[in-house]
């Protein structure tokens, strides 16, 4: 059985405003339909059976679009920061009661067409590690190479500073084990605090995928991935 997906959807989205003024980026409408319900329907064809989304900015449309998820052959649960902004690791913290002991990581704002088995049999049965990243050979293409990749490891993972051989991004699905949030961080702390820690312990596996990744971040980036869904609805994919 799959493990569960986290996504998370809480973020302010500014890079989309005045479109995010009044809703949130996952309910953006691509091919005449809400953007998580692409997302949502995705992760059913890859075998995803329980979604938890992590949810801030005007999250309540989302769980009024979404409801339990049965309508996308899926359970659904919901996680709010709160009055305040938690980050994308401390929305994950708080989350971690609806979730198992292994569990994928996505964000709102992702489309992502890999083989979500093929990555989870890779981290199940591979070398015992905390998280896994999934990467891409980007060399700058789609957005800034953040990653030193090497021998089925991750090396270097930094968002804010590049360095010589960073030829790879991160293409947005992890796995991760629960106890990787054993260590303490405070309630308030971004994702890429875990993933640098375990990077640091040398328990980060890596999984190389060869297909791009689409994104709604940016109105070029919602642009692409419409044309994209659309490309794939011609065609008779999810």
């Amino acid at each position: 059985m799959m493990p569960p997906v986290v996504i998370l959807a809480g973020g302010l989205a500014t890079r989309l405003r005045p479109m995010t003024e009044t809703i949130p980026k996952a309910m953006l409408s691509l091919a005449e339909e809400p953007f998580i319900a692409h997302q949502l329907r995705l992760l059913k064809a890859n075998g995803i059976t329980h979604v938890v989304l992590c949810c801030g900015y005007l999250g309540e449309q989302i769980e009024e679009f979404v409801g339990d998820g049965k309508k996308f052959g899926l359970s659904v649960s919901y996680s709010y920061d709160g009055d305040k902004l938690l980050g994308t690791g401390g929305a994950i913290k708080k989350a971690l009661p609806f979730l198992g002991d292994v569990f994928f990581v996505m964000y709102g704002d992702s489309y992502l067409p890999v083989n979500f088995k093929n990555v989870y049999d890779y981290f199940i049965h591979g070398q015992v590690c905390l998280g896994l990243m999934t990467v891409l050979n980007n060399k700058n293409a789609w957005d800034n190479s953040n990653i030193v990749f090497e021998a089925n490891s991750i090396v270097v993972y930094d968002k804010k500073q590049q360095i010589k051989g960073m030829d790879y991004i991160d293409y947005g699905l992890g796995l991760l084990r629960k106890e990787a949030f054993n260590s303490v961080y405070g309630d308030v702390f971004d994702l890429s605090v875990i993933y640098q820690d375990i990077i640091a312990q040398k328990k980060m596996a890596g999984y190389e995928v060869f297909e791009r990744f689409y994104e709604i971040g940016s109105p070029a980036g919602l642009a692409e991935t419409e044309n994209y869904i659309k490309s794939r609805r011609k065609y008779g994919a999810s």
